[in-house]
């Protein structure tokens, strides 16, 4: 599975640069289905940049495999990149609330720059678990990512929300309503991805 990275352009030429997230913010990017695989390509900026990262990987696509390939195109060991980043993968909806809900004891013992999510809301729409503790969870989640708005930490969610048939896509709103920045990604005819911000507060860059 690949996306069409070389090629990328923005809705609006004046917006800054899709790539870069936003400090001490929430953002959500959806709108294409292969969003969790699209996170990998923020990574390579902030790790060069010496950036902590802490990925709680709903998607269960974190690849180490592009890691290093990022690290050996610019020269540089893998293990430098590797030390840099702490994987947590979950595998259910309630494994995921309790990673968002642990992340400030995480952070105390590993402190991070940058907080990426893949998967949220997506890994709450398993019709193999109830509506009522489905969204009893997914509200704890979101709690958690509300009280981790007063630290210097900027905050990725990569959603394929939109690509599901659900009852529960109001999980998603809910979402929307949270977040500081909300970036459409689609992918064109061309092999190029375009970017629409449909949420945007005016916050410094990480």
């Amino acid at each position: 599975m690949s996306l069409p990275i070389a090629s990328t352009k923005t809705e609006r030429p004046t917006t800054p640069n899709p790539w870069v997230l936003p400090a001490r913010a929430l953002t959500v990017f959806y709108g294409c289905p292969e969003m969790p695989r699209l996170s990998h390509y923020f990574l390579p900026r902030l790790l060069f940049a010496k950036k902590q990262i802490l990925y709680l990987d709903g998607a269960n696509q974190i690849s180490p495999l592009l890691l290093a390939r990022f690290a050996r195109e610019r020269g540089l060991d893998s293990s430098s990149v590797n030390s840099l980043i702490r994987v947590a993968r979950a595998f259910t909806c309630f494994q995921l609330t309790e990673l968002v809900r642990r992340v400030p004891k995480t952070l105390e013992k590993r402190p991070a720059d940058v907080l990426i999510v893949t998967a949220l809301p997506d890994l709450y729409f398993d019709e193999d678990v109830q509506d009522r503790p489905a969204r009893a969870s997914f509200e704890h989640a979101l709690e958690g990512l509300q009280q981790l708005a007063p630290l210097q930490l900027s905050i990725a969610v990569f959603s394929d929300a939109t690509s599901f048939k659900t009852r529960r896509h109001d999980f998603f709103k809910k979402l929307r309503n949270q977040a500081d920045h909300i970036v459409k990604v689609e992918s064109d005819s061309e092999s190029s991805l375009s970017f629409t911000r449909e949420k945007d507060t005016p916050l410094l860059s990480a």
